[in-house]
């Protein structure tokens, strides 16, 4: 999946709602709020207050995106590692994660060798290296805290 770069609190957002399954009509109504004032806090119209880190968190989990604490960890020079709950995890689960990480990596590669092709890497290229390169380290560090969860012998996960 191809993420975007998100620079502010508006740009997530905007891609919470664009990775929302029927989009902003069906975001406002999970919500509870009419559709005018979802826009007028989505987009922070007309002086509205923005939407609460409640509310993405809330459209988050049924998008399936982790957006608002990717942007976060960036602004703070960190990354987004989500934790496993113990029960979703066995062999099949780890395989899948390395699956995963792995195709993250190989996207990391592809964005350098694309961006190589001219000889130069641009500000834009670096920055969408660096993307990839943080979505492949949070996958990877992840899937190495799953297989120590999984395995681990009296570690607490």
């Amino acid at each position: 999946m191809k993420r975007p770069v998100l620079a502010s609190r508006k740009d997530v957002v905007s891609a919470v709602i664009g990775a929302y399954e029927g989009g902003r009509i069906y975001a406002a109504a999970d919500l509870g709020m009419p559709l005018k004032k979802f826009d007028n806090q989505a987009y922070e119209n007309a002086g509205s207050r923005p939407l609460s880190d409640d509310h993405i968190h809330r459209l988050e989990r049924v998008a399936g995106t982790t957006f608002l604490p990717d942007y976060i960890a960036a602004k703070y020079g960190g990354l987004f590692v989500p934790l496993t709950v113990s029960a979703d995890l066995d062999n099949v689960e780890l395989y899948n994660r390395s699956v995963k990480a792995a195709a993250k990596r190989g996207m990391v590669d592809q964005i350098i060798a694309k961006a190589l092709d001219d000889g130069v890497i641009e500000s834009c290229e670096a920055q969408a290296i660096i993307n990839a390169l943080m979505h492949y380290m949070s996958a990877r560090y992840a899937e190495v805290l799953a297989t120590i969860q999984l395995h681990g012998r009296g570690i607490a996960g």
